[in-house]
């Protein structure tokens, strides 16, 4: 089925089954890497993306439940100045260790902080405890979302 997405502000058009997780158009049909698969279920945060503002797990969306709706990616997320602010403050603070889920972390940060600018410890918490570092990095990520708030 062909599918025209707006991923990151550009029109990109697949055709790919309706049954697709968008993960996989992001990652293997777009080539747009950033975007990690983690655990494919929803458990881990990995895949995180936003769609129309809000942290989706990628991983679990099909594509034809997109419909004309906005598909932020990791890769456009410094463009903006909370994602600039976020990913100054996680290399201010050295927050990355593996790596490996730091796209979703991000992006799940960049949500919260849209949706709550000044957020309590409990606020991030919240948001960010679908999002799992193997590394242990919950701490140095909880300072760098203060730090990126206070920007």
């Amino acid at each position: 089925m062909a599918y025209t997405l707006k991923i990151n502000g550009t029109a990109h058009d697949v055709d790919v089954d309706d049954d697709t997780p968008l993960l996989w158009v992001i990652r293997d049909v777009l080539g747009m890497t950033g975007t990690k698969f983690g655990c494919g279920v929803a458990l881990c945060g990995a895949c995180t993306v936003h769609i129309d503002g809000v942290a989706t797990r990628s991983c679990i969306t099909t594509v034809d439940s997109i419909g004309d709706s906005a598909i932020t990616t990791i890769e456009a997320l410094g463009a903006t100045p909370q994602g600039s602010a976020l990913q100054k403050a996680w290399l201010d603070l050295e927050v990355v260790q593996c790596g490996y889920c730091q796209s979703g972390q991000l992006m799940s940060a960049a949500a919260l902080l849209a949706e709550i600018p000044k957020p309590t410890d409990e606020d991030i918490d919240s948001a960010m405890s679908g999002n799992v570092c193997r590394c242990g990095t919950y701490q140095r990520i909880r300072a760098a979302i203060k730090q990126a708030a206070e920007a």
